[in-house]
């Protein structure tokens, strides 16, 4: 099927209150526009400098989400631009973040990533270091950044089983945290993979590349 096929098919299976991500990492913008023109306009990035170049040469309303994970040295490259930032998992990166955001004279929208799988590979924080950070004496002062929300990445597996069980876990922090914190509204799991379980797990944003891309060069 195109791309605008399967979109459609995607689209037509998501609940009102779960957004899409389309995951364009890799892909030409040939393939982007082709998701724009069927009315995409959220795409998702893990290289700073390919989402630069990308979002210098398409349509300036499309949002730009970076999922990949985030070096410290190149947020500056995106501050300009960028509508959420998926992957935050430190406070360090965090403070990063707000001093790029504050000399762009914006305010940039970020998720913290929540480390829920079984696998060394994967980043982000743990339920005790997050609520370190959200309550925070320093964390209030960045008043150039807002955390809408958590995010995670399920261990890659074929045990639905496990799967399941990691976004459950990762929904049970989230709601605890959003007792405290009401701007927390994005839940963002699932992939191509997985993204159905994710939704009935209670997932509102989804992140899905080859599923709309079709299978994405992995020398790249």
């Amino acid at each position: 099927m195109s791309i605008q096929q399967n979109l459609s098919e995607i689209k037509s299976s998501l609940p009102e209150n779960v957004t899409l991500v389309a995951v364009s990492k890799t892909k030409p913008i040939s393939d982007l526009m082709e998701a724009y023109n069927a009315g995409q306009l959220i795409f998702g990035e893990n290289k700073i400098q390919e989402m630069t170049e990308k979002w210098e040469s398409m349509p300036k309303d499309i949002q730009w989400h970076m999922i990949g994970h985030v070096q410290s040295n190149k947020v500056k490259y995106m501050a300009e631009y960028v509508s959420l930032i998926h992957g935050v998992d430190s406070f360090k990166l965090l403070e990063e973040i707000n001093k790029q955001a504050k000399k762009n004279q914006r305010v940039i929208n970020c998720l913290l990533q929540i480390y829920i799988a079984e696998e060394e590979s994967k980043f982000g924080l743990d339920e005790s270091e997050l609520n370190q950070i959200l309550t925070s004496e320093e964390f209030k002062q960045l008043k150039n950044i807002n955390i809408v929300g958590l995010m995670g990445i399920a261990t890659f597996t074929d045990n639905q089983t496990q799967i399941k069980m990691e976004f459950q876990n990762l929904k049970l922090i989230f709601d605890k945290f959003t007792v405290h914190n009401s701007q927390f509204t994005i839940l963002s799991m699932g992939m191509s993979s997985d993204y159905k379980l994710a939704m009935e797990c209670g997932s509102t944003m989804v992140r899905i590349g080859s599923s709309i891309f079709g299978e994405r060069n992995l020398k790249i």
